[in-house]
């Protein structure tokens, strides 16, 4: 292949596989979607679905932190170095003992969690819960809490497939673990409520871990009780994953504000916001999170071998992309969210008042879904460069906004305000991302 055809050739890998991948989230929009109808035709949005919602906030905030996406930014670069000098071996030990100290930290922080349950429900994340919603929040979080440790297991051979550029089955696990949840809806949730959710939480963890093993088998999978924190591989990728982690974590400790806000405003507030957020992620997931996750290995290598100007013309046409699809999608979801919901979800407990309020939630988050889908490319491309700090240090000033405008938002615009609040701060993150990388990548 000649120099001048590698671009288009590097271009063309990225957009190949991204078909790929967004067509298998695609799938887990669907059964995320079944899922919400299930839900939404038991539940509606009210009381009970807030404990349910509220209860995953720690339990996601202890995955991202430990095993989340921060995990994939630093085990990936180190991984592959292994795979780039075929020490496949070397490779698998390292895998092994990631894999272990992930097991160590998600299982140690649960049974923390899992014993101030009660406590952390009523102090953070839901203190306008009634305190019978905070007792069933607590039950429902130690349940929960089971399911980060697979989670766990599952993000760290994930990210092992995605070192071996195989995108097919990591892509397909979040189809099947919504399955999980209906399961519980359909035949636990009659007779035990929102902890019937939870355990088909479970459930779906184990099946979104299950699915990848046949690759990992291909691949040649080899599992090893080692932790090596003497080894040098091992505290590369600790190194690199401090400041992501706690990049992630300041994530998500914003969610939870938001969370705790929301608990201030009346039942349903919780779960109109999640249902909100989560019609948004469909679109973005199938866009962002598909581009920035293909796109990330091509940028490391560019990276790695110094090729900043490749660099800079991948990101700059995946970009452009990223943008032509998300502005029409949002502008979609504005016109187009209330018929859609009450097509999708207006049945059974989830009635017009329901729909009406995720649809408030809905067109304040659609506004800033071309910020979230284009954070995706433009983080990973400071992550591919061994940068995590730069990100950090802006997501804390997201973060910032975003606490303080809820707080001025959430009087006028109630709930939506909060909605609004999350949309402005990830632009404006994403705008001093991108100027600040244009800056570096234009400057050297």
């Amino acid at each position: 292949m000649t120099l001048r055809g590698q671009p288009t050739s590097r271009f063309t890998h990225i957009a190949w596989n991204t078909l790929v991948v967004a067509a298998a989230f695609g799938l887990a929009a669907a059964a995320g979607l079944l899922r919400n109808i299930i839900i939404g035709r038991q539940f509606g949005i009210g009381a009970d679905l807030d404990a349910y919602y509220a209860a995953f906030k720690l339990p996601d905030l202890i995955f991202s932190i430990v095993a989340g996406g921060a995990l994939a930014t630093a085990f990936i670069p180190v991984f592959a170095r292994f795979l780039s000098a075929d020490d496949r071996a070397g490779a698998w030990r390292l895998a092994s003992a990631v894999t272990n100290l992930v097991v160590v930290a998600v299982t140690g922080l649960a049974v923390v969690a899992g014993l101030l349950a009660p406590w952390i429900v009523r102090t953070l994340i839901a203190p306008g819960f009634t305190p019978a919603a905070q007792t069933e929040t607590a039950a429902v979080m130690r349940i929960l809490l089971l399911s980060t440790i697979v989670f766990g297991v599952s993000a760290v051979q994930g990210s092992v497939l995605h070192g071996f550029k195989h995108f097919l089955l990591p892509a397909l696990a979040p189809v099947v673990y919504p399955l999980g949840i209906v399961a519980g809806a359909v035949w636990l949730s009659p007779t035990l409520g929102a902890r019937g959710l939870a355990v088909g939480a479970v459930v779906g963890a184990c099946l979104h871990l299950a699915i990848k093993i046949p690759a990992l088998l291909r691949y040649g999978f080899h599992w090893r009780p080692v932790l090596d924190l003497g080894a040098p591989a091992v505290r590369r990728v600790l190194w690199l994953l401090g400041p992501r982690l706690l990049d992630l974590g300041v994530f998500h400790a914003t969610l939870i504000m938001m969370t705790n806000l929301a608990s201030r405003l009346g039942p349903g507030s919780v779960s109109a916001l999640e249902w909100g957020w989560d019609a948004m992620q469909l679109p973005e997931t199938i866009i962002g999170t598909a581009f920035g996750l293909v796109a990330f290995p091509t940028l490391a290598e560019l990276a790695a071998q110094g090729d900043l100007a490749g660099l800079r013309r991948t990101l700059h046409q995946t970009l452009r992309v990223v943008v032509a699809l998300t502005v029409p999608a949002a502008a979609g979801l504005i016109l187009f969210g209330r018929p859609l919901l009450q097509l999708l979800y207006q049945r059974g407990a989830f009635d017009a008042h329901s729909t009406e309020a995720v649809y408030v939630a809905l067109r304040f988050y659609a506004l800033g879904l071309v910020g979230h889908s284009c954070l995706e490319l433009v983080a990973r491309a400071f992550f591919a460069r061994q940068d995590t700090i730069t990100p950090l240090l802006l997501a804390a000033a997201s973060a910032a906004v975003n606490i303080l405008l809820g707080l001025l938002l959430m009087g006028p615009l109630g709930f939506g305000g909060l909605a609004l609040a999350n949309s402005i701060a990830v632009t404006a993150e994403v705008i001093a991302l991108y100027v600040v990388l244009r800056r570096r990548l234009g400057g050297e």
